[in-house]
């Protein structure tokens, strides 16, 4: 598995994850690592909020979190973006990870 340091921090909190989104694509799924990001292709397109809509339900469902537990802190309008996952910590993300990253 790569370093999944690189992506995932530890914060009071919770756990950040710096995401590479690839809006547009065939369905949302997890793609493996873009440098220190963890690349997304999204199946909704990059309009109207709807990709990080999307990428919210997205790691919801990864993490087991609820929706409102998922907040974008950061790169609304960009590929680049940073979430907030409350509630977990970096042992649990990483664990929630690997089955997807060992693919």
């Amino acid at each position: 598995m790569a370093s999944s340091d690189s992506f995932l921090r530890s914060t009071p909190s919770g756990v950040t994850l710096a995401v590479r989104a690839q809006p547009g694509a065939r369905k949302t799924a997890i793609v493996g690592v873009y440098g220190t990001e963890l690349k997304i292709a999204v199946q909704a397109p990059p309009v109207e909020g709807r990709a990080n809509q999307a990428l919210t339900g997205f790691l919801a469902k990864t993490f087991d979190l609820p929706k409102s537990a998922v907040e974008l802190v950061n790169g609304d309008l960009s590929r680049s973006k940073v979430f907030l996952l409350r509630g977990l910590t970096l042992d649990q993300a990483q664990k929630k990870l690997a089955g997807s990253l060992a693919c």
